[in-house]
């Protein structure tokens, strides 16, 4: 076998890229292109391991202000623990700089992602709630149809509690089919609809409070919805109100940052964008 090849991602690249992604389900919330691997060669840096003239490996980010949050590293079974995931990190993510991931159970990885100056901060849960019956649709004003949201004032807020400003990633989010925004003077909450599934977040607010506050309201919006999905960090108060309120947990991640420069307690991130 030859060594493996590690260099940014190409056009040509994205068939091989996708088939890496589509073996771990990573594009489930996301119907269509535009996605998340768009995204992250938009907004961020996209880096692919091929062996052989394949595939077999890519990692990407997105930038917010000075944070770098790595939102994929993965490689095919057959060449894990053949530093092609090593590698790959070690281009993707600057030393002395700030950095965040949502890393799976795998011990290789929580381990590679330690070594890299990450330290666990807390669980992450993926709750997942089914639809309301019987429950009237809550109507608020700052509902916002696709592309006619505040997108600045809720860029502002979330720059305060996820650690940078990402104005350029939030104003593309907010023009994707079926993303609607709530905002009020003291929270935000992007929220978009694919079929029956709804996704919220980045959420967050000015405290705790406010934050759960606009996650209740956007999930209230959308009472008919088959799943809603909201990612929320397990110091944040929200998680028992919405286990209490019926939610479930889907799935759980480690919350690695290299400072305490995110507001947990007052943040609900998107599931892939953070």
């Amino acid at each position: 076998m030859a060594e493996p090849i590690v260099r940014p991602a190409a056009d040509a690249d994205m068939p091989g890229l996708r088939a890496v992604a589509d073996h771990f389900g990573l594009l489930g919330l996301w119907p269509e292109r535009p996605d998340l691997v768009d995204a992250e060669r938009a907004f961020g840096e996209v880096f692919v391991g091929e062996v052989d003239g394949a595939i077999v490996g890519f990692g990407g980010t997105l930038r917010r202000g000075t944070v770098t949050h790595l939102g994929d590293l993965f490689v095919l079974p057959d060449h894990q623990s053949s530093r092609v995931g090593r590698t790959i990190l070690s281009r993707l993510l600057p030393g002395g700089t700030p950095k965040v991931t949502f890393a799976s159970n795998d011990k290789r990885a929580l381990a590679l992602y330690v070594r890299n100056g990450m330290r666990p901060r807390c669980p992450l849960f993926y709750l997942k709630r089914r639809p309301l019956a019987g429950r009237p649709v809550r109507r608020d004003s700052g509902q916002a149809a696709p592309g006619e949201g505040d997108v600045h004032a809720a860029a502002a807020m979330d720059a305060h509690v996820s650690g940078g400003d990402r104005t350029s990633t939030l104003t593309w989010y907010a023009a994707l089919p079926g993303v609607t925004l709530h905002v009020s003077g003291s929270g935000y909450a992007f929220v978009r609809t694919a079929g029956d599934k709804v996704v919220i977040g980045p959420a967050g607010g000015a405290t705790p409070q406010d934050c759960a506050d606009i996650v209740l309201e956007a999930a209230n919006a959308h009472p008919d919805a088959g799943l809603v999905h909201v990612a929320v960090p397990g110091t944040h108060p929200l998680l028992a109100l919405l286990l209490d309120a019926g939610w479930h947990i889907g799935d759980m991640d480690t919350l690695l940052t290299s400072g305490d420069f995110m507001r947990l307690d007052c943040y609900a991130p998107h599931p892939d964008l953070g």
